[in-house]
């Protein structure tokens, strides 16, 4: 029997534990989604687009099953998805790729046991397993099913990975491509990369971006919430530029903060992310940016109805991030800020086009472009704003996103 229980505060139905119980819509095509820590999303990028995926779904001929990061083996319904848990010991850094190995064995386990399954479709989401997928494939094939993989971004780029790991996750990209049945790539730029640089597997490929919505926060301007929250961090309504991001090196918290210390501007500039000691640590030796009182690390902000509202009332934002595809902020930036400065490189440009101005790393860039900014009349940047909205509306709409999916699902 059924029953309602909680998951990240979202109530769910909480569905029997059996294993071999059948399945009563195997006239569906079921599509078995490996890679995010779960649905009802309480993460970032990969839990939000499942989540996203399932609450939007419009085609009834598709039945979802989600794997989550979990430390019992609860299974339960969310969104009209069927969802596991999967149970992970503490392994450290190796506790994602072994999550991804058993989540997947789980799935293809599942269709074993249930014959009248036809054509499954296995989307594994990033490029942890590569050294495994080999295996796992004959298994997906022998079921009839295909292997889908979102390659994400360049994971092996990232600066906080060593050597050696940085060499696994690009031999691990590698072996998912070349075993992948479609690589769904969120990003043109990285579409071209797999095709270019894997060419030796002919790879075959499509492109469906993420999502964004330009839906207004649903807090006023004098909400108590965002007031205290100014009050607190010493900010004003359209006197900060902002960004919001993971406090790592690719992400150019070093050069912005830099270049913000050399402009002008009498406004502050609020940087709400995660904490780095060490990496902090070592910003503040080159820079000494506390001696900038503009310079404001706020913190996190786990409100999403005041964080878009944070977004909607900076007057600018920056986004420096250079490694990833289509990056989840940029896309929350362009529905939610006005002005936006983003970093010129390929995946930023491929978004925004004409709706944000740019900079690059170079000495002095982002310093005159911030000064440049200061001086844009409310008419100049409303055009701006408004080109943004309807980059985001036009291409990046979660409707459109799951309309996208839906008919590559149904396709195979």
């Amino acid at each position: 029997m059924s029953n309602q229980i909680t998951i990240n505060d979202v109530p769910v139905t909480a569905l029997p534990a059996h294993k071999t119980n059948p399945d009563y819509h195997t006239d569906k095509q079921q599509v078995f989604i490996v890679g995010s820590k779960g649905i009802p999303a309480a993460y970032g990028g990969f839990e939000t687009f499942v989540e996203m995926l399932t609450r939007f779904q419009t085609d009834d001929s598709i039945r979802y099953h989600v794997s989550r990061l979990g430390k019992d083996t609860q299974r339960y319904m969310h969104n009209g998805a069927k969802c596991f848990n999967v149970n992970v010991p503490d392994i450290g850094p190796a506790k994602a790729i072994y999550y991804d190995i058993a989540a997947l064995k789980r799935c293809i386990d599942y269709c074993k046991a249930r014959p009248q399954i036809k054509h499954p479709i296995f989307y594994v989401l990033a490029c942890r397993i590569g050294p495994f997928i080999g295996h796992l494939a004959k298994e997906i094939h022998a079921l009839g099913g295909k292997l889908y993989v979102n390659p994400d971004g360049h994971e092996w780029k990232r600066a906080k990975w060593s050597a050696p790991v940085r060499r696994y996750w690009k031999y691990s990209e590698q072996l998912m491509v070349k075993h992948a049945d479609l690589l769904i790539c969120d990003s043109k730029n990285i579409e071209a990369y797999i095709r270019t640089d894997y060419r030796q597997y002919t790879p075959k490929t499509t492109f469906i971006a993420y999502g964004a919505d330009t839906k207004r926060s649903k807090l006023t301007d004098d909400d108590p919430q965002l007031l205290d929250w100014y009050a607190e961090k010493g900010l004003k309504s359209k006197e900060y530029y902002l960004v919001v991001g993971r406090f790592v090196p690719e992400n150019n918290f070093e050069t912005m903060i830099k270049e913000f210390m050399k402009s002008k501007s009498k406004k502050n500039f609020a940087i709400i992310t995660t904490s780095n000691d060490e990496f902090l640590k070592k910003l503040e030796g080159k820079l000494h940016f506390k001696d900038d009182s503009r310079i404001k690390f706020v913190g996190t902000v786990y409100d999403t109805e005041l964080l878009k509202k944070i977004r909607e009332q900076a007057y600018g934002y920056f986004h420096g991030h250079e490694v990833g595809g289509t990056n989840p902020s940029l896309l929350e930036a362009l529905g939610s800020t006005d002005l936006n400065l983003l970093l010129n490189v390929g995946f930023n440009r491929e978004v925004a086009e004409d709706a944000a101005l740019y900079w690059t790393k170079e000495d002095g860039s982002l310093a005159t472009l911030i000064d440049k900014s200061d001086t844009l009349s409310k008419t100049e940047i409303i055009t701006i704003s408004v080109k943004a909205k309807e980059r985001i509306q036009d291409f990046y709409s979660w409707s459109k996103i799951v309309r996208d999916y839906e008919t590559q699902f149904v396709l195979d």
